[in-house]
């Protein structure tokens, strides 16, 4: 099934690649791996669910903010190879969570992202995976996921 169509049905849609907020690059393609950068839950209007976790921001609103963010980064992967039906599989996904210093469930949100990328590719989404907790990210984000994804 074409992913662009499968992404259809689930009610999603590809958000465009954004923007480098400083002196990298949003992708880079070695080989048949392409890796992002780190990606930020981002909209047109602004950072989703700023904050730490466990504070500001709920697991919740969390797990909706590294959705977005894991959109995000499959939006870079695109823009680097041409569409996601280049992709082979999903290799590796990386969460860093800002959280209270008592928060323990970053694999939680995690989860989210990881259920997103079955969700959209079947079997090609199963990958392997880290989850952190930080004390913050960059403009106060309270996630930020970076992937490597295979590519034909």
């Amino acid at each position: 099934m074409l992913v662009e169509q499968n992404l259809r049905e689930l009610g999603l849609t590809l958000p465009p690649a954004p923007k480098p907020l400083a002196s990298y690059v949003p992708a880079k393609q070695i080989g048949n791996l392409v890796f992002t950068s780190g990606q930020l839950p981002l909209t047109q209007e602004g950072l989703l669910y700023p904050g730490k976790v466990g504070i500001e921001v709920s697991l919740e609103q969390a797990g909706e903010a590294v959705k977005l963010a894991c959109l995000n980064a499959l939006a870079t992967v695109a823009s680097t190879t041409g569409n996601l039906d280049s992709i082979v599989s999903i290799v590796k996904v990386g969460v860093y969570v800002a959280s209270s210093v008592d928060f323990t469930e970053q694999h939680k949100v995690a989860n989210f992202a990881s259920e997103l990328l079955v969700k959209i590719f079947g079997e090609k989404g199963k990958h392997t995976r880290f989850a952190v907790g930080v004390s913050s990210l960059p403009l106060n984000s309270c996630v930020e996921l970076e992937l490597i994804a295979e590519v034909k």
